[in-house]
């Protein structure tokens, strides 16, 4: 979707959010200077700013030195650009940190100093993409490697290596 260019309304707090416009990439950020101090970024934005060679001076000098309010945690957020109810989801495997995510238009809003802790987790998306891998790994590849082991056991040799994957990751769903 595209960049908004119409005032939106702060998913966390209700406060309008102001836009601020990036120069290096040619679009702009919503952050919510005066509430929470929350960032949405639109479809595709956030890719942006995420890694820590990513200039974000623009961003940060909107809210350095400000105090923002806290948003309320329990209140449901809904997607200032779509109206579509966000999602709640973690920033990497680490699991450390959860931001909010639409579905329907890919919008994605971060709390106050989210996007931060985000920048600090990983050097680049290299070396992010090399801990997803490492973690698909651990989890479903020593599974894998179990099932392989039973089917082996037991004579079973007609399941192809998609078709056990398959089983291991619709078995253990969370």
């Amino acid at each position: 979707m595209a960049d908004t260019l119409k005032p939106i309304v702060c998913p966390a707090c209700g406060k309008t959010m102001e836009k601020v416009f990036i120069p290096s990439q040619g679009i702009n950020i919503d952050i919510c200077t005066e509430g929470c101090g929350g960032i949405f970024f639109d479809n595709r934005e956030f890719d942006k700013f995420d890694e820590k060679n990513e200039d974000i001076s623009a961003i940060i000098a909107k809210i350095e030195g400000k105090t923002f309010s806290k948003p309320n945690e329990s209140m449901t957020r809904v997607c200032p650009n779509c109206g579509a109810k966000m999602v709640k989801n973690h920033s990497s495997v680490k699991q450390q940190i959860e931001i909010d995510e639409c579905y329907t238009c890919g919008g994605k809003f971060l709390d106050n100093s989210e996007l931060i802790k985000i920048r600090e987790e990983y050097e680049n998306n290299e070396e992010r993409d090399e801990d997803i891998l490492r973690y698909v790994y651990q989890k479903v590849g020593r599974q894998l490697a179990e099932q392989e082991r039973k089917y082996s056991e037991i004579g079973t040799h007609d399941k192809t290596y998609v078709r056990k994957f398959f089983d291991v990751l619709t078995r253990h769903r969370s």
